[in-house]
């Protein structure tokens, strides 16, 4: 069994005790926070290695890591072969600085997105403009209704009941 899917069957797991199931992501969320405020450090560092030499390096467990390479993997410039990784598959760590914390933001993360090291990355204007961005891409935004009395927004002069509107 590749280690996403065993990863997958602990972490998401609906019959598991509620109560040791919130343990078990509160600890993988400092620990995911501890493993980005390192790689935030020197972003410019694209950190290799197999999953286990990575485990090691940012000392979790196996399975926090494929968690981790789980959630960084959108933001990464060159996609790590997560749904067949195995504890000596090569992966790379080498993420798009702007993406990732957009997917932060868009994950709700505020805990990462608000980590200190990424005020050596981006200025809080940037920042919040790319808060920003990434919140309004989510935003549906509806247009204004057309009444059949209202002008046609096609711009004859008729009314939309008698242009646009009779289609």
């Amino acid at each position: 069994m590749a280690l996403l899917e065993k990863w997958r069957e602990i972490a998401y797991n609906e019959s598991a005790d509620k109560n040791e199931l919130q343990a078990l992501w509160q600890d993988y969320f400092q620990e995911e926070k501890e493993i980005y405020a390192e790689l935030l450090k020197n972003p410019e560092d694209v950190v290799k290695g197999t999953v286990k030499e990575l485990a090691d390096r940012y000392e979790v467990s196996v399975m926090t890591m494929t968690g981790f390479l789980d959630g960084i993997n959108d933001s990464l410039k060159e996609a790590n072969p997560i749904e067949e990784m195995e504890e000596d598959t090569e992966v790379n760590l080498g993420f798009d600085k702007a993406l990732l914390y957009k997917n932060m933001v868009a994950a709700e993360a505020d805990w990462l997105y608000n980590l200190e090291e990424w005020e050596d990355i981006f200025d809080e204007d940037t920042r919040k403009a790319l808060y920003k961005e990434q919140k309004s891409s989510t935003t549906i935004v509806k247009g204004a209704k057309i009444y059949p009395n209202d002008p046609c927004p096609c711009g004859s002069g008729k009314k939309y009941k008698k242009c646009c509107g009779k289609r």
